[in-house]
């Protein structure tokens, strides 16, 4: 299995509990010329259905994933080579390949999450990789860390990264002593604190933006570079018809079709993951937090903390059909770096995770 011109496609480990993954469709045929970042087939886990894109370029010389079938992470779902490697070659490596069993993965050894006190609560988060580089991601309004589920290891490949929960979010404790992104600005930097983090780079998605832009106000020694996601604090605008059904929703008929409104392709939005946000929902405080948060945030039906990334140095990514927070807003970034990326809503960074992935990389490296 060393043959260095045999490319395999495995099931990918999209976030940290996953273990499997059913393959649904197929975008290419076999003997297409692939390029890095095409979108070859779709999966679907228990957590969302998405693209899988190409790490590598070639000519895709067999399929071996069938549609309607579940594998498990790391299993051989096609092969990428040269059209110069004959077939033999190609179906001996299929033949051969042995899928790696879940004990020999060495991220397996360590805990998915971890919790720290912090803020006056109980925060939930993982962490990955162990770069010089420090990456810390934050997460929006009613999100959790899972939003990263197709970010974390790719940007965890050169630094240390560390997704939390927010307070009155995912797993971590459900009060939050000042429900506005001043406050939870302070929680990031107590985060920070009590993980010994002196400086970082900060990645935040939509409400998560503000509070990154926030922290930066606040601490700006502490903050390297931001990357701004869909954010929120660069316009009063914002859609209350998804604020407000996203709170207010008790079923999976309510919820789900507020969750499409987060997608280009509302078909990214699983049976799966909208049952996973009602369970969430239904946990003690959860209900009273987002009340309060959405008080807090969007009065009046605003935004009520209006920033800008300031003298750090910072890229703006939105999706062009964002139904949440319009691209528009991306103009009022001041000095930074603006990509509008086509076919992708609101989770611009799991629709469109290749390019949002490297952009982010990019940012990072420049130190």
């Amino acid at each position: 299995m060393t043959d260095n011109r045999i490319i395999p496609i495995v099931m990918p480990k999209w976030g940290l509990s996953m273990k499997e993954g059913k393959v649904t469709g197929w975008l290419v045929e076999d003997g297409k010329e692939i390029n890095v970042g095409e979108a070859i087939l779709e999966i679907e886990t228990d957590k969302i259905a998405g693209a899988v894109e190409s790490t590598d370029a070639g000519v895709l010389r067999r399929r071996v994933g069938a549609a309607d079938t579940t594998y498990p992470v790391k299993a051989l779902l096609g092969v990428i080579a040269d059209k110069s490697v004959p077939d033999s070659e190609i179906e001996t490596y299929v033949a051969s390949y042995v899928t790696p069993a879940a004990e020999e993965d060495g991220e397996d050894a360590a805990p998915a999450y971890e919790n720290v006190d912090a803020g006056g609560g109980s925060l939930r988060y993982a962490k990955r990789g162990s770069g010089d580089e420090t990456v810390i991601l934050i997460h929006g309004f009613g999100g959790d860390l899972d939003n990263w589920l197709f970010n974390i290891d790719a940007i965890a490949e050169n630094a240390t990264v560390y997704a939390l929960d927010l307070p009155g979010h995912g797993q971590s404790g459900k009060a939050i002593a000042n429900p506005s992104v001043e406050g939870l600005a302070r929680t990031v930097l107590a985060f920070m604190d009590a993980l010994k983090v002196e400086k970082a780079h900060l990645v935040g998605h939509s409400l998560g933006g503000a509070i990154a832009m926030q922290v930066a106000k606040a601490a700006p020694a502490r903050v390297q570079s931001m990357t701004l996601i869909a954010s929120a604090g660069l316009g009063a605008e914002i859609n209350m018809d998804y604020i407000s059904g996203f709170v207010g929703a008790a079923s999976r008929k309510e919820l789900k079709p507020v969750l499409e409104m987060l997608f280009a392709d509302p078909g990214q939005v699983s049976r799966q993951m909208t049952e996973d946000i009602l369970k969430f929902k239904r946990l003690d405080g959860v209900d009273a937090a987002l009340k309060s948060l959405a008080d807090g945030v969007f009065k009046g039906g605003k935004q009520q903390a209006l920033l800008g990334p300031g003298s750090v140095r910072a890229v703006a990514i939105w999706g062009r059909d964002d139904r949440i927070l319009p691209a528009a807003h991306a103009a009022n970034a001041g000095s930074a770096r603006v990509e509008i990326i086509d076919g992708a809503g609101h989770m611009v960074q799991m629709e469109q995770a290749s390019r949002v992935n490297a952009l982010i990389k990019e940012n990072i490296a420049k130190g």
